[in-house]
């Protein structure tokens, strides 16, 4: 399944350039993002964005704030968090705030794929979903 866009969001370069290699490779088209505010910014100007895969731990806004912002502008928009951090504690609290997901660095490269994939999907679906909400409120109306 080849993805339009996905947001990659990590302060450390050499890990995005790598990941963005390896991604692409793997059909998917990277937008890369190095801080919270350049992903909420990358969100604003490219609206097809489907998944995001966002660092947990990063200087000014965490992931965890980076989140709660994306949930709050772009609910619909399935995020991955992605740490080599990661405690129990900080993976519950980013699935109650809305994250599809939490992967440990380093993740399977297949296995990140996959998540994305899956997390895609259930993107569309949702949005199928209104779609149809939305069509059935129209012609509800019409009849």
């Amino acid at each position: 399944m080849a993805i339009a866009n996905v947001l990659l969001v990590d302060d450390e370069t050499p890990f995005v350039e790598t990941m963005t290699k390896r991604l692409t490779k793997r059909d998917l088209h990277i937008i890369p993002a190095f801080s919270g505010a350049e992903a909420l910014e990358r969100l604003k100007d490219q609206e097809d964005i489907e998944v995001i895969i966002l660092d947990v731990k990063m200087p000014g806004m965490d992931g965890i704030e980076t989140l709660k912002e994306i949930k709050k502008r772009h609910p619909l928009v399935e995020v991955i968090m992605l740490t080599g951090h990661a405690t129990v504690e900080t993976a519950i609290f980013g699935m109650k705030e809305g994250a599809f997901d939490y992967l440990m660095k380093p993740c399977d490269i297949d296995l990140l794929v996959f998540k994305v994939s899956e997390a895609a999907a259930k993107k569309m679906n949702h949005e199928e979903k209104i779609v149809a909400a939305r069509v059935k409120e129209i012609t509800s109306r019409i009849a």
